[in-house]
């Protein structure tokens, strides 16, 4: 493969990584023919531009989700109803922010500066989730939360863990030790709710109601409809199609709401079919995904104003941590010269 040297922020510059250029269809077979074995691709790499981008987009989405999704939950912490809950929900929501500084270290590696995603999603211009684009009202949905969507996301981490860039891949295996944590303090909080009293139950039931589209959602398009599943999925950086992560979480997950004497609305009519071993559902309505994850949902400004003000009341570190980095450089520096 045709490599030289590295370019800005430690990336490899390569060449002949699009189509067209000269050497891209011969380091594309041998690219693909690493990736079908299972080999890990690394940041120095020959990698396809397209690899490349639809890491960094898949990644950077990822990352801002962890950011946004500890605010509802992060804003609960204050009316947690006991000491117990009150000290799990702090170490989430840092577990939470953690993540996302670990994936946007990974998406770095290929290119792309922390700073530039940070501005990106506190501008609007980047996504994140559909789920965190909505109102946690209730504690009820803080533990549905907790269970159910952690529970979405685990299928889905634990799936592209095994996918085949290397730094994604690491990062998610840590982040999943932590979801384990997440999802267990989740169902406790529920199975409490579910088995107290009748306000308990409600309030439970109405939680999971309102928070089921989401969570239908979550996974991403229906493969019919998905742009980009064939070719994260012919590159290994998909293991499972959206509809077959879906299907994963309903028959892990179903029988534990049913078990808690739980149901979800008639209008999905959800329903398991004994002869295809899978749940048929009404399909979800795509387009207002769409326009959710575009910055349109019911929470969709406050969680980007929440995340400005964030992040413009932290600027006095960061200033503080690059003068020090900067009086480091040149007492190393004076050192040298001495």
């Amino acid at each position: 493969m045709v490599r030289v040297s590295p370019t800005r922020g430690g990336q490899p510059g390569l060449r002949g990584d699009k189509p067209g250029d000269p050497g891209y269809e011969e380091n594309l077979a041998a690219f693909e023919s690493r990736v079908s074995r299972g080999d890990k691709v690394e940041p120095g790499d020959w990698m396809p531009d397209a690899y490349r981008q639809q890491l960094i987009r898949l990644i950077h989405v990822h990352a801002n989700s962890e950011i946004c999704g500890a605010l509802p939950e992060g804003g609960w912490i204050p009316n947690a109803p006991s000491l117990k809950r009150k000290l799990a929900l702090i170490a989430k929501v840092q577990d939470e922010v953690g993540h996302a500084q670990l994936l946007y270290r990974a998406a770095e590696t290929l290119g792309k500066s922390r700073e530039e995603m940070i501005e990106e999603l506190i501008s609007g211009k980047a996504k994140y989730s559909n789920v965190f684009h909505y109102h946690a009202e209730t504690w009820a949905d803080v533990a549905t939360i907790s269970w159910l969507i952690d529970a979405g996301a685990i299928v889905n981490q634990t799936m592209m863990a095994e996918g085949s860039y290397g730094p994604y891949a690491r990062a998610l295996k840590r982040i999943c030790y932590e979801e384990a944590f997440h999802l267990t303090h989740g169902y406790d909080m529920c199975i409490t709710l579910a088995t107290g009293t009748k306000l308990q139950h409600d309030m439970l039931q109405d939680a999971v109601n309102r928070w089921w589209k989401p969570i239908m959602m979550f996974h991403g398009p229906g493969d019919k409809v998905s742009r980009h599943t064939d070719l994260l999925m012919r590159w290994r950086v998909k293991m499972k199609t959206n509809d077959e992560q879906r299907q994963q979480f309903l028959k892990q997950y179903m029988p534990k709401i049913y078990q808690l004497g739980l149901t979800v609305p008639d209008e999905w009519e959800m329903r398991f079919d004994e002869v295809e071993g899978v749940w048929r559902y009404r399909e979800p309505d795509w387009d207002e995904f769409l326009h959710v994850v575009r910055g349109n949902g019911p929470a969709s400004a406050l969680r980007l104003r929440t995340r400005k003000m964030a992040h413009e009341d932290g600027a006095w570190v960061r200033r503080a941590l690059q003068s020090a980095a900067g009086q480091s450089a040149v007492g190393e520096s004076v050192a040298g010269a001495g």
